[in-house]
């Protein structure tokens, strides 16, 4: 009996660590990363830390013991505080005047090689195709020999004049406006495209903030240790911080509306993800089911958003999980106004 005693006490003391934890991770969201920089690291985590404390409870439960409603009332607190882990049910509604948006990050249409599947770039866009989106905003484009996207109307940035590597958002809507808005000392941008539906604009920003480089297939992600992997996504996090004000800065002018998506390398639990998404609908919040994962590991992480004004009426949200490809899953929305 003792000696389960010392097992209790000493579960129920990580148990302790892991709510805590998760307690103050609900504050980091308000932190910018320039402030306290390997804070923002632990956005990446607090998916693993809702997984453990539900885990914890299931276990005093089962014990039927009074320890269950410690994780009960953090885990409760961030239902009410926070961005939900998990969406229990959601809204399908199919408008034939809906604006169908999807946002995919295509991984340079396999370019160097990272799937063996040679057709993948094909595969790719016949997805696309099928799908038959109304605009789609593409990360990590590569302007290649074989690129087949029908849709009539399209906005391509590439980094530089000679090579071919950038955004591009396509569409089947006259675009009657566009730009870029230039991000600095990186690799990555922010590019916009107005969009004439019928009588109205719609204006579509692509977002892809500061990449992480994270390798999946790699040990430590492709990094020599796990300090210096710790130290090249702090980097990634404080260099977002004006990614994301130069972004506020340039939307704040346009007053009509609005679609911000895009691969935002963070999580809903981080600094940049509250910016962005202030004043704004979350498309998977609104209408999405289950952990809405899009980044291709085993890892619940959800970094490709479709955020829109508040005066649109979200219908659909899909995250294409069957869909293997790339890096990324694509999602797609369904919404009008």
């Amino acid at each position: 009996m003792k000696k389960f005693s010392i097992a209790h006490k000493f579960i129920f003391f990580i148990n302790s660590v892991f709510a805590a934890v998760l307690l103050l991770s609900y504050a980091l969201p308000y932190v910018s990363p320039q402030t306290i920089p390997f804070l923002s690291v632990f956005g990446l985590f607090v998916p693993f830390l809702v997984i453990v404390n539900i885990a914890f409870f299931v276990y005093w439960l089962i014990k039927m013991h009074k320890n269950a409603f410690l994780s009960l009332l953090v885990l409760a607190i961030g239902w009410f505080v926070s961005t939900p882990l998990v969406k229990f049910s959601n809204k399908e509604v199919i408008l034939n005047d809906d604006l169908k948006i999807m946002s995919y990050n295509v991984h340079l249409f396999n370019h160097y090689k990272h799937e063996e599947d040679v057709t993948t770039e094909q595969k790719i866009y016949e997805f696309i195709n099928n799908e038959n989106p109304d605009v789609i905003a593409v990360q990590e484009f590569y302007n290649s020999k074989m690129l087949d996207i029908k849709l009539p109307y399209k906005y391509i940035k590439t980094k530089t004049k000679t090579n071919k590597f950038g955004l591009a958002i396509y569409s089947k809507h006259p675009i009657i406006n566009s730009g870029s808005l230039d991000f600095k000392q990186s690799a990555n941008n922010t590019i916009f495209a107005d969009i004439l539906i019928k009588d109205d604009t719609v204006r579509v920003y692509n977002v892809h903030l500061e990449s992480l480089k994270l390798n999946p297939k790699k040990e430590n992600f492709g990094e020599k240790s796990s300090e210096r992997l710790f130290k090249r996504l702090e980097n990634g996090f404080v260099k977002q911080v004006s990614q994301v004000e130069l972004i506020q800065q340039h939307e704040y002018s346009w007053k009509g509306k609005k679609i911000v998506c895009g691969d935002f390398n963070n999580t809903a639990y981080s600094w940049a993800y509250k910016q962005l998404a202030a004043d704004k609908k979350d498309a998977f919040i609104e209408c999405g089911i289950g952990l809405g994962k899009s980044f291709r590991y085993i890892y619940p992480m959800r970094i490709d958003f479709v955020l829109t004004d508040k005066e649109a009426t979200i219908n659909q949200f899909k995250t294409y999980g069957d869909i293997k490809l790339s890096d990324h899953y694509p999602v797609m929305a369904r919404l009008h106004w």
